[in-house]
């Protein structure tokens, strides 16, 4: 049993058979733009969700109101029992449980590989040094690069550097980890590479929300696909029927400019 799992939240413990996540009514606005309108969406725990959708529909702005990245105005939002408030304790003890992954790598440069993935855990966790490094060693050999450990940001390509962006996420031994394009900075000779590994994690059980335009992953990891335009949920359904048998006139024209 990971750390993670052993820890109760400050708050509630939420019961085993309820969601991880639990988006009730959630609205938000950057000024006048409405970017999120009436968002309602429950994760159950292990579950794997792809979000899709146009730039500028709300997929980014959701998933990273998941750890108060973005602060929600109405509505409700519930994080492994713990609700989601301005109260900063509960706001630290969900991002202790949520992984997340960027587009840009947010890898610190002037720290090597390994001093970036064992720096939260040593500061946050209070784990100690040693342990540190045997948990990143581990998720390094996971994400297929234990060779890179002692080098720097900036020696390693886009593909290597996302791994590394993944691994550090891991060595938090986070419940859930959300993945916010995580292959649309890489040139395309890469974006294998960071699939695969986000694959491997898929398969191990690990709670994913992943906002893509990789249709591809999305057929074949995702239990659940989230279509979403104008900062709604147009409509959700297994990868089956969401690219087989659209029901909406907005999503059959966004997988007719998508899919090849």
């Amino acid at each position: 049993m990971s750390l993670a799992s052993e820890r109760q939240s400050p708050t509630a413990h939420a019961a085993s058979g309820s969601p991880i996540i639990e988006m009730t009514g959630v609205n938000k606005w950057f000024g006048e733009f409405h970017v999120l309108k009436e968002i309602h969406l429950a994760v159950e725990r292990k579950e794997r969700i792809v979000i899709c959708g146009p730039s500028g529909s709300g997929k980014s702005t959701m998933i990273r109101c998941i750890n108060a990245l973005e602060e929600h105005q109405r509505g409700k939002i519930v994080v492994d029992g713990i609700e989601l408030t301005s109260n900063l304790k509960n706001i630290d003890a969900i991002r202790r449980e949520v992984g997340m992954v960027f587009q840009q790598f947010n890898l610190f440069p002037h720290l090597t590989v390994m001093e970036n993935l064992t720096l939260a855990p040593i500061w946050v966790r209070k784990v100690p040094k040693k342990e540190a490094e045997e948990t990143a060693m581990y998720y390094l050999e996971r994400v297929r690069i234990p060779e890179q450990a002692q080098k720097y940001p900036g020696q390693l390509s886009g593909g290597q550097q996302q791994r590394v962006a993944i691994a550090r996420s891991l060595c938090m031994k986070p419940k859930i980890m959300l993945f916010d394009e995580p292959t649309s900075a890489l040139d395309p000779e890469m974006v294998k590479e960071v699939l695969d590994t986000m694959v491997s994690l898929a398969e191990e059980g690990m709670t994913m929300l992943c906002v893509t335009h990789e249709m591809g992953f999305a057929r074949t990891v995702a239990d659940r696909v989230i279509f979403m335009d104008f900062g709604e949920i147009v409509e959700q359904n297994r990868p089956d029927d969401f690219f087989g048998n659209p029901q909406s006139d907005r999503l059959k024209l966004f997988l007719s400019q998508i899919l090849h």
